[in-house]
């Protein structure tokens, strides 16, 4: 398991956004970077700096994953044919967690990847406990009988901050999803703008 390398209000704070949408992020209280220096760093960033930003947001969000995970990601999105960035996004899309979040059966993305490694949900019937795990277009994805009930799922069904993206049919009667297909930039719903053409650019020049 991947262990999370900073807190989640950190990552938020260092940003100056609130890259998940939630109502308790502190940016909702102050803009600035954390740590005693956090209300001097407004300074005009380099172009460097912006891709580096664009970079550590994309990462960050789906559960600040390693560079090296990351950046794998990044290459095999390079060799596919099409649109990098689109591609990128498609492929982050399609983690096991992911999905977990998108469909709402847990409230974060880390609570996905804490909740696919503990052994609560199947894929296609099959009892998957890999976060970084890709689902296919047609994937059916379910909580398992017995976490059905747990408070974290429960709870998460019934969040009101997101909804559920077009390219998962959730039936959160039966605690099930499907992943209809692998969708571009324009159809995540992400609370802050995501840009993955910085992200080439920042992998093209280091």
């Amino acid at each position: 398991m991947t262990k999370r390398t900073s807190a989640k209000y950190k990552i938020d704070r260092r940003m100056g956004e609130n890259i998940w949408g939630r109502p308790k992020s502190p940016v909702n209280r102050r803009e600035y970077g954390p740590g005693q220096h956090g209300q001097r760093r407004k300074g005009k960033m380099s172009d460097f700096g912006l891709q580096l930003r664009a970079k550590q947001k994309l990462k960050g969000y789906y559960g600040d994953m390693t560079e090296k995970q990351f950046k794998r990601i990044f290459a095999e999105a390079a060799r596919v044919k099409g649109d990098t960035g689109e591609n990128l996004i498609g492929l982050l899309e399609r983690r096991l967690d992911a999905v977990v979040y998108r469909a709402k059966f847990v409230p974060t993305v880390f609570a996905a990847r804490q909740f696919v490694n503990h052994g609560h949900v199947k894929v296609n019937g099959k009892r998957v406990n890999i976060p970084s795990y890709r689902v296919k277009e047609g994937d059916v994805i379910e909580v398992r009988d017995r976490s059905k009930q747990l408070a974290i799922v429960l709870e998460a069904a019934q969040l009101p901050e997101r909804d559920v993206p077009d390219y998962i049919e959730a039936d959160h009667s039966k605690m099930t999803a499907t992943f209809v297909r692998t969708p571009g930039l324009s159809d995540v719903p992400y609370p802050v703008m995501m840009e993955p053409n910085l992200v080439i650019e920042y992998y093209a020049q280091n």
